[in-house]
């Protein structure tokens, strides 16, 4: 009881946070969009020029950027939206100042139709969305001294809660003669009796829920230093992109990566000879590593329909060679657990109502933080007036003698 009293305290305000921002970003991609039409709509309807022409123009536009992840399809009638970071000055050694990250392009005329810093703490109608998107998993929290604050924590906080579910459903069930109890709701006494209920017997319906967006919640903010270590304890795990042996050596002399136009031709040529049945939808180039990761599918399919999620292919931007991949369902069976943590945390494993699941999952884990708290406000100030009652008496008893 003591040990689920504090958990729960302890995390009921992140979890409040983190349960409505779920909610909303269960919806992003649809809420930005009717948020900030400009951002997505173009303002052209001529014919598309290539992803990667566009991405060219975006670079010659403004010399102090290059794009690092790029759609390779676009939706008709939409913008083409690219990740951009600043270059190096070579005046200072320093990268460029640049106030944006994500810029949103016409596909007919390259013209540029709007930019945004992705995640910046801004609650204008531009920023709002990925502003909750990063307030859900870092609470906005800086990056400072080589930490991510703010991911930390909140993976920490899934830890907590993924321990406290255990206790609680202990606790829901004190004996076997008590089980209808646990999946009661008094509706008709109403005040205290519903509140302890809704957090309760609430928690005991969704308990098996709570356990996964728990699990994956640690997954989605601690894989690398907690998930992958304890499950390649039981299971091979295949490289992340970042511990590719191959990518792991400088560049020679010289040595340049090879065209986005040319690897796009490997990457679809490789997704055919796999199989894969989507073609190349994305191009994420990771400088530092001297790599290209090309994502297979559909035209607003980023996020991946029903099951896994997309086929990603791993080449090293040197030599345009094959060097790693994920591909839904393959790999070892730690391999496919961590391919199930985003589609089991998003709810999109099962399409869309997997996606209206997790919102309602989210307004229901405030509402137990809320009633949790609340609870625990009550007992306290009973056991104050408790403890100045019997202060009282004992004042009392005192005076007589």
């Amino acid at each position: 009881m003591q040990l689920h009293r504090w958990f729960g305290v302890g995390t009921a305000l992140f979890l409040f946070l983190a349960g409505l921002t779920g909610a909303i970003i269960a919806w992003d991609h649809e809420l930005d969009a009717l948020l900030n039409p400009s951002f997505y709509n173009a303002r052209t309807q001529g014919t598309p020029l290539s992803p990667v022409e566009l991405s060219h123009r975006i670079e010659a536009a403004d010399p102090r950027i290059e794009v690092t992840y790029l759609p390779l399809s676009i939706e008709p009638g939409q913008t083409l939206q690219a990740m951009v970071m600043p270059r190096t000055n070579p005046s200072t050694g320093q990268p460029y100042t640049v106030d944006f990250s994500q810029i949103a392009v016409d596909p007919s005329t390259g013209e540029v139709q709007g930019r945004r810093e992705w995640g910046a703490f801004s609650v204008t109608r531009l920023n709002l969305i990925p502003f909750i998107y990063k307030l859900h998993y870092t609470l906005q929290l800086p990056f400072t001294g080589g930490i991510d604050w703010g991911t930390w924590l909140m993976g920490c906080v899934g830890i907590v809660w993924l321990f406290d579910s255990v206790i609680a459903l202990v606790l829901s069930f004190p004996s076997p003669k008590a089980w209808r109890k646990s999946f009661a709701f008094r509706v008709k006494r109403g005040g205290y009796a519903l509140t302890f209920d809704l957090h309760r017997s609430g928690g005991v319906w969704i308990w098996g829920l709570l356990g996964i967006m728990a699990l994956t919640s640690i997954s989605m903010n601690l894989s690398d230093p907690v998930v992958r270590p304890v499950v390649s304890t039981v299971s091979t795990l295949s490289p992340n992109l970042v511990d590719i042996p191959a990518l792991l050596r400088a560049p020679g002399a010289g040595e340049k990566p090879v065209s986005r136009e040319r690897i796009v031709e490997i990457a679809a040529q490789t997704g055919k000879d796999k199989q894969l049945g989507v073609p190349p939808g994305a191009l994420y180039w990771v400088p530092g590593l001297h790599a290209y990761a090309i994502g297979f599918f559909a035209a607003g399919n980023e996020h991946g329909g029903a099951g896994l999620g997309n086929p990603w292919l791993y080449f090293d931007a040197l030599n345009g060679k094959l060097v790693g991949s994920s591909i839904p369902g393959t790999g070892s069976a730690g391999d496919i657990f961590m391919q199930a943590q985003f589609p089991l945390h998003s709810g999109r494993i099962i399409g869309l109502g997997g996606r209206i699941l997790v919102s309602v999952l989210g307004v229901l884990v405030a509402v137990l933080s809320a009633t949790g708290l609340m609870i625990w406000l009550k007992k306290l100030n009973a056991r104050r007036k408790a403890a100045e009652g019997a202060k009282a008496r004992a004042a009392g008893a005192a005076a007589r003698f």
